[in-house]
């Protein structure tokens, strides 16, 4: 199962694997605090993109076309591809920094890897 929260939430049982999916370590969070399993930050949007959107959400749909093609790549799929599968199996958790838990890079690749999720073989 796929789950999404921002990093900073406490660290739940349920959670599972903990995937922190942002470019730039989490301010003001330790390694020992964040409780992070992985640290995927391959699949997070690029530096320039995640500048120009600044979490405004009037950029919203824009963003979330431009982060689509940023991860459309045959690395970045292939990357998606193990999330999903894992997800599949087990409790996977996205984690993300921003304040906003509406408009983040999180949202999208939840949205992208539950469509995986069905595409994919779950042996």
């Amino acid at each position: 199962m796929l789950k999404i929260k921002r990093v900073y939430e406490t660290k739940e049982a349920k959670d599972g694997t903990r995937i922190l999916v942002d470019r730039l370590w989490p301010r003001g969070l330790s390694r020992l605090e964040a409780h992070i399993d992985q640290w995927a930050k391959e699949v997070a949007p690029s530096q320039e993109l995640r500048q120009w959107f600044a979490h405004q959400s009037e950029k919203w749909p824009e963003f979330k076309e431009r982060y689509e093609r940023e991860l459309s790549t045959p690395e970045k799929s292939r990357l998606l591809e193990q999330i999903a599968l894992m997800a599949g199996r087990n409790d996977v958790t996205l984690l993300y920094a921003a304040r906003d838990s509406e408009y983040n890079n999180a949202v999208v690749l939840g949205e992208i890897l539950a469509k995986l999720m069905k595409d994919l073989p779950q042996s």
